[in-house]
């Protein structure tokens, strides 16, 4: 592709070199048809042939380099295409992966939402929202509370029903609390459009606490049978953030006739402080039990005392038997070895001690 310059400008002189040699014989051919061919016209027609000769092979080494680059160029196409293809493909396999996540996240999705639909319906109902707020309730007890604790749906007063009674012991004595709270008034506030809007369900939502505190302290307080405090849980913390952040004075006028209002989160919080403090009486009632206990055990103590006394003394005897059984020993073991060293003796000193006799002295005794 280097030569192309050079092949046309080579072609251009062939060309005009043919030109120039049609142009001599058509004038030789018009003046002298019968003279005979001019040698220069021979040469220039050799020459002719040579360079055309040349051109072709200089054609023919222009058309294989082309065809050369053309092999390469196409070999880097296709190597390229197929490493395409092959990024396509994993590009696609990738994207295969992460549609499949995207559908699953759908699904969850819309099962949530059935899921929150489904909520909705239940909090919209007072009915079912009252039983949605004693479950809760029961599952945040029976987490914290012993059994014997509690008692749900428990009849107090004349007849009266509360939804949790915790069983504590005096004081304060039984504890009561309600689970229900006024969903709809707080919703008010949430979708009020307007200030005037805002005032009129602050006003509502307050009213509608303020006499819901008001029955549960005369529902649940009952003097000589319960605690004079009972408990109004919320089981929304959002419903609970609300009343205490722009509803200080009914938090106030609940404390003022013994109605704690709690959350999830608190109420958990009371109650097992509230564990802390009947482990506390249940390790006072017990005490005498422990000291009895204790006294049992120094008792035990002293006994086990006296017998290793007695113990000792065994074996301190038994040392003595010991070391006086290893004096024994000690001599026996001498005489054996006395009379061993006797029996050893030659026989000539034994016929020497014999036939010269020593005095010896008196026996005693």
């Amino acid at each position: 592709m280097d030569s192309s310059p050079a092949l046309l400008a080579l072609l251009a002189l062939i060309a005009l070199l043919l030109l120039a040699v049609l142009a001599l014989v058509w004038r030789g051919t018009r003046a002298a048809p019968m003279i005979a061919t001019d040698p220069k016209l021979d040469q220039l027609a050799g020459q002719l042939q040579s360079l055309a000769a040349a051109q072709a092979s200089a054609q023919a080494a222009i058309d294989q380099r082309l065809d050369a680059r053309l092999n390469q160029l196409s070999d880097r196409v296709h190597e390229r295409l197929a490493l395409s293809a092959t990024e396509a493909g994993q590009s696609l396999g990738e994207l295969k992966e992460r549609l499949a996540v995207i559908d699953a996240a759908q699904k969850n999705i819309a099962e949530l939402s059935t899921r929150m639909v489904s909520l909705q319906d239940i909090l919209s109902n007072k009915q079912a929202r009252g039983a949605f707020g004693e479950v809760q309730l029961a599952d945040i007890v029976r987490t914290v509370m012993a059994p014997v604790n509690y008692e749900f749906q428990a009849q107090i007063g004349d007849g009266k029903r509360v939804d949790c009674l915790l069983k504590l012991p005096n004081p304060p004595g039984a504890i009561g609390i309600d689970s229900k709270f006024p969903l709809e008034s707080y919703r008010a506030i949430r979708d009020a459009d307007g200030d005037a809007a805002l005032v009129q369900a602050r006003r509502e939502f307050s009213t509608a606490i303020r006499l819901h505190v008001k029955a549960i302290a005369e529902k649940y307080i009952v003097p000589g049978e319960t605690a004079d405090s009972a408990l109004m849980f919320v089981p929304s913390e959002a419903v609970y953030a609300e009343i205490h952040a722009n509803f200080p004075n009914l938090v106030e006028e609940a404390g003022r006739v013994r109605v704690w209002i709690v959350s999830p989160t608190t109420l958990m919080a009371t109650l097992t402080t509230m564990r802390a403090v009947l482990k506390d009486v249940r390790m006072r009632e017990q005490a005498h039990v422990i000291q009895a206990k204790v006294g049992e055990l120094a008792k035990d103590l002293d006994r086990l005392d006296t017998r290793v006394g007695k113990l000792q003394q065994h074996f301190d005897q038994a040392v003595e038997d010991v070391r006086q059984i290893r004096i024994s020993t000690d001599k026996a073991m001498k005489k054996a070895d006395d009379i061993e060293s006797v029996g050893l003796e030659a026989p000539e000193a034994v016929t020497v001690a014999v036939s010269v006799p020593n005095p010896a002295p008196e026996a005693k005794g």
